[in-house]
């Protein structure tokens, strides 16, 4: 597993250096946020823990920490997700 991390950082740095929108490469999470109501996430890994004042989602070489009140869990595949509510707070964990 070590390697897909050093894999992916180099794949990562590569993209900065060619200014080239995270979008495009694959493994990348993309996260939205429409207001303050809902959040949508592609790529995910998975969702680390839920309630409806926190949910974490796992990014692959992140954590994506939404804090809010009422969260819940609208939608769900396995690369994507959206979660609707009140979001105060997103945050990303390395």
């Amino acid at each position: 597993m070590e390697w897909r991390k050093s894999w992916l950082s180099a794949g990562l740095g590569a993209m900065d250096k060619l200014d080239l929108p995270p979008g495009i490469a694959a493994d990348v999470p993309t996260v939205e946020l429409s207001g303050n109501r809902q959040l949508y996430m592609a790529q995910h890994r998975g969702v680390l823990s839920y309630s409806t004042e926190l949910v974490e989602i796992n990014g692959g070489s992140l954590v994506v920490r939404v804090r809010g009140s009422n969260l819940q869990l609208l939608a769900m595949t396995d690369t994507e997700l959206r979660l609707g509510g009140q979001i105060t707070n997103v945050e990303l964990v390395g």
